[in-house]
């Protein structure tokens, strides 16, 4: 293994030096999965690869109090890729980080860490987990203002072929970047809302597409930029239209064998499979506070339409929490979970941790998958999500204790400022007439 990485890091090496790089972004997620990044010269990434550069942790949403606030931010090779967007000389390119302690410790607080975490647990049982999310997300003609409404770039629907100067073009400029970084692409349309845009990342390990995500993120808001719009992952920007979700098909492999799949059984979904979901069920609302992290996650779960607001599961029914995609013959590798309560705002690395601690929970449990005739209703609103995760044990293992704390103190004091605030709505409504 470390000749591998070792061959990775002169990889790395070898093509700043080749490629006229001067220019290197490290990036992480904090807590709440925003992007960040340091950028370093090439000649302090050997020393980096061994020992990490330093950050003050206290600065980082959820990374560390202030008596333990020195991290190290330790770049991993295997997640190099040149930046297509900057290719004027000199260029630039970026690599993931692990974050550690001073002491080389992976850090408690570090997304990436979490999600390593209850992937060696699935490791220990036997199982590889890939994921294959869908990626909705609106372009607006306008930038963001107070008290300015959001205007699309079109008003066009489900699957329509818009003007090619806006969605069309857009989407094909973003892709185009995304596989130069690596990043594999399957399929890409119009959304039902205008302006909405959907586009869907191949599969791939969980970690990868976690980091896939992030770098998703970033890709779609600058060619936003370069092209004139603003790109926004908010899960509900309008009242009578469709929000934006990140449905997220799971399959478990044991080798090359699919642990989901099982000829004859019910829609070919083996014991294992049926055991994951009905996991992901029974804590549903104890992990929706990570799957849908912000006050306005819940105007998406519970505005109507395909959003599911109940922990229920089916075959075509597309309201459902979880989905068990159509069979097709002879691809045994086809049968997957498709989860449709995360939204495309959630911080990906917590979100898959918790789906995934939940699954697996369900096959440690033999939980029984039983029928969705009285599903239990998710939490409609971010105090509800506080209260259900609160007491879970199983949010709490799989993030570890740092984390789970700093979301509960974070997203209580989000609920809070948002209580005290008079809406629009309360003015329009009641200021003409009391």
């Amino acid at each position: 293994m470390n000749d591998e990485i070792s061959k990775q890091e002169e990889f790395v090496l070898r093509t700043l030096e080749e490629r006229s790089i001067r220019f290197v972004r490290l990036w992480f997620t904090d807590v709440l999965g925003f992007l960040k990044s340091v950028a370093i010269a090439p000649a302090e990434l050997e020393n980096s690869f061994a020992e990490g550069i330093g950050f003050d942790g206290s600065a980082i949403e959820g990374f560390a109090r202030i008596t333990e606030s020195d991290m190290l931010a330790k770049p991993d090779a295997a997640t190099f890729s040149v930046l297509p967007w900057r290719t004027e000389s000199p260029g630039a390119a970026r690599m993931f980080c692990d974050i550690t302690t001073p002491d080389g410790k992976a850090s408690s607080a570090d997304p990436r860490n979490v999600l390593k975490r209850v992937l060696r647990k699935a490791a220990e049982m036997g199982y590889t987990c890939y994921t294959h999310p869908e990626m909705e997300f609106f372009l607006f003609k306008n930038a963001p203002a107070p008290g300015v409404q959001p205007i699309p770039v079109d008003s066009a629907g489900y699957f329509d072929q818009t003007p090619a100067a806006v969605g069309h073009d857009f989407r094909r400029q973003a892709i185009t970047i995304l596989e130069a970084m690596g990043v594999s692409v399957e399929f890409s349309h119009h959304e039902g809302a205008p302006g909405q845009q959907e586009i869907d990342l191949r599969y791939a390990d969980a970690l990868s597409t976690a980091d896939n995500i992030m770098t998703f993120r970033h890709v779609v808001k600058e060619v936003a930029l370069d092209q004139g719009f603003h790109a926004s992952f908010m899960p509900k920007p309008f009242t009578d239209h469709p929000g934006s979700g990140m449905h997220t098909h799971f399959s478990l492999f044991k080798g090359e064998e699919n642990a989901f799949h099982e000829e004859g059984a019910d829609l070919q979904l083996s014991k294992v499979g049926r055991s994951f979901v009905a996991g992901i069920l029974k804590h549903a609302s104890e992990f929706t506070l990570i799957t849908n992290q912000w006050v306005n996650s819940y105007k998406r779960l519970n505005g109507g339409g395909e959003a599911p607001a109940f922990a229920s599961w089916g075959h075509n029914n597309r309201s459902a929490m979880v989905r068990i995609p159509a069979y097709k013959p002879r691809k045994e590798n086809s049968t997957r979970v498709e989860v449709r309560t995360p939204d495309s705002a959630c911080n990906p690395y917590l979100a898959f941790a918790v789906i995934l601690a939940a699954g697996l929970k369900g096959i440690e449990g033999n939980y029984e998958l039983k029928s969705s005739d009285n599903p239990e209703a998710l939490p409609t609103n971010l105090d509800e999500a506080i209260a259900a995760m609160e007491s879970s044990a199983l949010v709490k293992e799989a993030l570890g204790e740092d984390v789970f704390e700093y979301v509960q103190r974070n997203k209580r004091a989000e609920w809070a400022e948002y209580r005290r605030q008079v809406s629009a709505y309360e003015l329009d409504r009641y200021l003409p007439v009391l």
